[in-house]
This record gives structure tokens, sequence and C-alpha cells, in this order.
């Protein structure tokens, strides 16, 4: 029997405040809603997102003061409808932040949250400096939110490099992935679409991948083309490079009729490494 579910990514645009976040989701989930969305993906820091020259900077109250978080629950709790909030800001120790993802339930409950665990730390020209771990500080759990559809791997952006936590994620029963961001235009332009395609396939699970698009307040810009790509890592839709709304119908039985024309979640074996102190470097 088939198992359809309609899903729908918000390709919103960076706003630097909260106020502005919320103007410019609500739109497009009501939007999403009416054309019968069940789940709603929304990008990396979509509570507002601005730049202080290599840090990031968005607005970070404590969680339980967060208007946007509020805001969704109430949307989720009015329309019957799973959102998974990609992520917003929070107050973190210190005086760090924490880049933290939401799953809200239709009765607009979170149900589960997952802080970011790799930082985007990269020099990508002598201009585009980018250190994310100066202002906020790492997770360090990976997280797997059940649903009544399936089972849901949350990461986040720059996690998207990493394929072992989605093999963790896959192992641990993922069948979808989702890995919401804001992403650099720079970066997506050359390894977006490649690597959320590799994800799909390499752990036979849908990815989908809520993406910001347009110039981030302060300096930057986010590349966009949210991604909903099957388990053979066929891309079935892509938001392009505007803000709007990314949806179709997918069905979850593709995931096991993926694994069974390769199996490869099963076959994965320990191997010993090479002994890097035997190493010839010079």
């Amino acid at each position: 029997m088939p198992r359809p579910l309609n899903i729908a990514c918000l390709q919103t645009r960076p706003v630097p405040d909260m106020e502005a976040a919320i103007a410019e989701a609500l739109p497009l989930a009501e939007k999403a809603v009416r054309g019968g969305a069940e789940m709603l993906f929304l990008p990396e820091y979509c509570g507002g997102l601005k730049s202080e020259g290599r840090a990031l900077n968005p607005p970070a109250p404590a969680e339980g003061e967060h208007a946007v978080l509020a805001a969704l629950k109430a949307f989720a709790a009015e329309h019957k409808v799973w959102v998974n909030i990609g992520s917003i800001a929070v107050a973190g120790p210190g005086e760090k932040i924490i880049n933290r993802g939401y799953m809200v339930d239709p009765g607009g409950r979170v149900t589960g949250s997952y802080d970011k665990i790799h930082m985007f730390d990269v020099d990508l020209s002598d201009t585009a400096v980018y250190r994310e771990s100066d202002t906020v500080a790492p997770g360090g759990a990976a997280v797997l939110h059940e649903t009544p559809f399936g089972a849901i791997g949350h990461t986040i952006c720059y996690d998207l490099r990493f394929p072992d936590l989605y093999r963790r994620l896959a192992h641990a029963g993922a069948e979808i992935l989702t890995c919401p961001a804001a992403f650099t235009k720079v970066t997506g332009q050359a390894h977006w679409h490649v690597l959320n395609r590799a994800r799909a396939i390499e752990n036979t699970c849908f990815m989908v991948s809520a993406c910001a698009v347009g110039p981030v307040p302060g300096g930057g810009e986010c590349y966009g083309h949210s991604l909903i790509v099957n388990p053979w890592g066929e891309v079935l839709a892509d938001g392009g490079d505007g803000s709007g709304v990314v949806q179709t119908v997918i069905d979850l039985d593709e995931v096991a009729a993926a694994r069974k024309r390769i199996p490869s979640l099963t076959h994965d074996r320990d191997f010993a490494m090479p002994d890097a102190e035997k190493r010839d470097v010079a």
C-alpha cells in the first residue's frame, strides 16, 4: 500500500528580526496548507538572521520567549499540521547562542528539538570568512523525530558535509532526512544539489531540505533551491532562486523499495585504518 505524504518546504528570505520572520513565513505556510500540505519544513535561522563581520548574529531570546517559535506552534495547532522548524536561534550558555531546530505536532506541541552539531567555520575567500563558533555553542546529539508518517532525522546546514551523521540516523530508522539550511550562494552553487542527492542515495531515504534565499542583512547571500529528493536520488522539487512554497506528495513506501533494490544499509562493515604515524607525509 502506498504511504503518501503531502510535504512543503517554505523557502523564506533572511530577515533581521522576529516580527519580519513571522510576516515572511506565515503567508507561505497558509499557501502550503491550502495546497493540502500535512507537514511543513522551514529553513535554518527562519526566526531571523543577520550578519556582523565573520559571525552570524540572529535574534536569540530565551526559548520560552521566542515569538517565532510561539507563532509557528500556534499555526500548527490552528491548521492541524506538522511543522518542522528548521532552526531558530535561542539563548545559550554564557554569551553564546544555540542554533536549534524543532518538530511541532498538529496540537502545537514541541515533540523534539535538535541543536546543530557542526559549526560553519570556513574561509571561502579573503573577504568571505565565516566563524559560526564565535557566537554559537554546538550540539552533541543526533535527533530522530517520531511521527505517524515515519521517523525523520533532523540535521542543519553544514551538517550536510558529514555523511556519518546521516548514516547513523538511517540505521536508527529514519525514512526522511531533513537538512534545513542558509547555505551560502557560493557553496550552494557548487555543492548543494550533489550533497543532498548523495545523502539520499547513500541512505536510501528522502531528503527534504528547505533553504533560505536571498541577501542576508549585514552581508552574505543564501542560495535557495530548497530540495525534495527521493531515495533513488531523483530531485522531485527544486525551489529555484526566489521565495515561495516547494511542495509535492511523496510515497514513503519508496524507501523500502529502494532498500530492497540496493540494501547497502545492511552491508556496512568494520575495517582497520592505516597507521597515521607510519605514513610518509613529507
